[in-house]
């Protein structure tokens, strides 16, 4: 993906273009095919893009950014948006099932165990949400057994984002045999709860624990042909993001990040959005300063630790973080519970407009140093170092000559070299 877009930059660039063209032109429209065969259906990726160039006045950014780097010697900004498109469903078609075990008791309480697991991401959460909106109940009446496979045996990993969508199922189809099994007790006693109907099945000797089972449905990929349905469903988005870069030290700080994402009827809308948030700023880390470097020696890892491995913290979140949800949309092919669409993974390709937004902000200090040919070799992550190196301004051309004097040992000529690209 990451070189997708770097080729429709580069593409633009050549081309005079504003690279939001040259995106816009090769945007997926409503029932278009994939290159493996497949249909675009419930399709909002253009209308979130032009809602958000329209929004966030990206026009009128562009112009003051342009007007801001003329003005300003030792700093630059940067601008850029970008769409992202992110399958859902495991490759591996058999790992796309899931069970689940719900108990109900006498008192009243329903006990849930599923095959997900619990690593932040607010999954059970949301098994008890759909557990109480199946079986009509407060949702302080549901609790989770941890995860076992004595109870549930041979889940799938939690993991490309379908966590929710394939364990919800299989706690769904529990809940609703259980609901059908108490159905005739709260027509006889409809002003009762739920521990008056479970206590009147448990006398009547009804069976109240419930197993439930759930497989992604229409899944038909051919990997020998590439042709099929290879994903359930699509989760998109769009981000913008402005940075601006230090030219003397390569430190940027993201001014403002807005990302809106299309992620149907969320069954959770506050841990959604909690999701996108570190999804995108996992992203930023990814391509800006989480750097793997090795030792030269053994080749043995040398950013191994949290002394020399740095992933993001506060300074790095944007300064304005705007996050927004496509809302009130109908979802006709989406068969998930209630329409909703897995969230872990899909945002983090939006952190690509904060790589993007860098290069845009040292193709403008290689212009105004005179540099107008292309910038064919910007490598993630762009670290400090990279971003510094690739302005090439005089300083690095200085810097650029060190190498090659210490290779002679002359010690007076290295310390006047050094004192000479002193800022």
């Amino acid at each position: 993906m990451m070189i997708t877009e770097m080729m429709i930059t580069e593409v633009a660039e050549q081309l005079n273009l504003d690279p939001i063209e040259i995106r816009q032109k090769n945007m997926y429209k409503l029932n278009d095919i994939t290159h493996f065969d497949a249909p675009i259906k419930d399709w909002y990726v253009p209308e979130m893009w032009e809602n958000l160039i329209k929004n966030s006045n990206y026009r009128q950014m562009r112009t003051e950014i342009d007007s801001f780097n003329k003005e300003n010697k030792w700093k630059k900004r940067g601008l850029s948006i970008m769409p992202t498109k992110f399958g859902i469903s495991f490759g591996a078609r058999f790992l796309n099932q899931a069970g689940a075990l719900v108990h109900i008791y006498t008192d009243g309480s329903i006990l849930i165990s599923h095959c997900g697991i619990e690593i932040g991401q607010g999954l059970h959460t949301k098994m008890c949400q759909i557990a109480a909106n199946v079986l009509e109940v407060s949702i302080d009446k549901i609790f989770i057994s941890e995860t076992s496979t004595d109870k549930v045996p041979n889940g799938s990993p939690s993991a490309a984002s379908v966590s929710s969508d394939i364990n919800g199922m299989a706690v769904m189809n529990a809940c609703q045999q259980l609901k059908e099994r108490l159905q005739p007790y709260k027509d006889k006693n409809p002003s009762g709860c739920i521990s008056d109907w479970a206590f009147a099945a448990y006398f009547d000797r009804v069976n109240l624990s419930a197993n439930g089972f759930y497989k992604t449905p229409d899944l038909s990929f051919d990997w020998e042909t590439g042709k099929g349905i290879l994903y359930f469903y699509f989760t998109t988005g769009v981000s913008m993001s402005t940075v601006e870069l230090d030219l003397l030290t390569g430190d940027h700080t993201i001014l403002r990040s807005d990302i809106v994402m299309d992620i149907g009827n969320s069954i959770n809308y506050s841990i959604d959005i909690g999701q996108i948030e570190g999804a995108f700023m996992q992203g930023v880390g990814w391509c800006t300063n989480e750097e793997v470097l090795l030792l030269t020696g053994n080749g043995s890892v040398f950013t191994r630790g949290p002394g020399n491995y740095k992933i993001p913290s506060f300074r790095d979140v944007p300064v304005e973080f705007n996050v927004k949800i496509l809302r009130d949309k109908e979802y006709n092919s989406l068969k998930t519970v209630q329409s909703s669409k897995g969230i872990g993974e899909p945002p983090l390709f939006l952190c690509a407009s904060v790589f993007f937004a860098l290069r845009d902000a040292v193709v403008s200090a290689r212009k105004a140093n005179g540099l107008n040919e292309p910038l064919l070799n910007f490598q993630s992550p762009c670290t400090p170092e990279i971003l510094r190196l690739a302005i090439n301004d005089e300083l690095v051309e200085k810097s650029t000559v060190l190498p090659k004097i210490l290779e002679k040992n002359e010690e007076k000529i290295v310390y006047e070299k050094l004192w000479s690209v002193r800022p």
